[in-house]
């Protein structure tokens, strides 16, 4: 990819204070685009904020809770006022949750799952959709999983709403093609706090996971996953909408998934 592949262009990231989220706002920035950095994490999301400016970046930090919808709708209203445009948006923002079966879940887990993973998409799509529309362009990146897709044990609140985004995603990219606004899905597999917390708590399950991925590893946030989202925020991915990318060492082949299995 050329240099300064983002010059002129802003965007907006949510869940960017660690991980992928981390990895993309810096990615982003480096290519030459604004950044607004958005968690709920003020601490870790100022410093990710200070590490793209040290680095000759542009960014800002910004608290948004994803489930609150004046937090969504303020946060694009907050890149529009001091970046002058949305043209990039990425929603990375999501809630984990420890293993249950599906008989064992509760409907406040399942409405909580889709608040955080479905409603906050949805609801940053609509905000940033009338200002793409009105300079004919935009790129919109939503984060999903191959726990829907493959749907893995004990995620299913998780994995439903991982899955209504991809179809919305599906849908938006259908609708507002016409008018230059590329929407596209990232199915990542990489290291993240959740998945060392799961090395914490499991370390032979995650063994045995990474082992049975294609490549035989998860993920690098920066080296595998940063530069896919750059790309599909780019003009180079002019052409290409409506897809879901599994950037997950081929995961998605033979379904690999965390927990292959819960007792009853």
């Amino acid at each position: 990819m050329r240099d300064n592949l983002l010059a002129g262009r802003s965007a907006i990231v949510t869940g960017a204070s660690d991980g992928i989220g981390r990895a993309m706002a810096k990615r982003l920035a480096s290519e030459g685009a604004a950044v607004l950095v958005t968690d709920i994490d003020d601490k870790q999301g100022e410093a990710v904020a200070a590490a793209i400016r040290d680095a000759g970046g542009r960014a800002e930090y910004q608290h948004v809770d994803v489930t609150r919808r004046e937090d969504v709708e303020g946060m694009v209203g907050h890149c529009l006022t001091h970046w002058g445009s949305v043209d990039i948006l990425i929603n990375n923002a999501y809630r984990g949750q420890p293993p249950e079966r599906l008989e064992n879940k509760s409907d406040e887990d399942f409405e909580q799952n889709l608040r955080m993973n479905f409603w906050a998409g949805k609801w940053s799509m609509l905000a940033a959709y009338p200002h793409m529309r009105e300079r004919g362009w935009g790129r919109i990146i939503n984060i999903c999983s191959l726990n829907g897709v493959n749907a893995h044990m004990g995620t299913a609140s998780y994995n439903i709403s991982k899955e209504a985004l991809r179809s919305l995603t599906r849908s938006a990219a259908r609708e507002w093609a016409p008018y230059g606004i590329c929407c596209n899905v990232i199915c990542p597999a990489a290291i993240s706090s959740a998945f060392r917390r799961f090395e914490e708590a499991q370390p032979e399950l995650a063994a045995a996971t990474q082992a049975a991925n294609p490549m035989g590893r998860m993920g690098d946030p920066e080296r595998d996953i940063a530069g896919v989202a750059a790309f599909l925020a780019s003009e180079d991915a002019r052409y290409l909408t409506g897809n879901t990318l599994y950037v997950d060492g081929g995961g998605h082949i033979n379904g690999v998934a965390w927990i292959p299995d819960l007792p009853e």
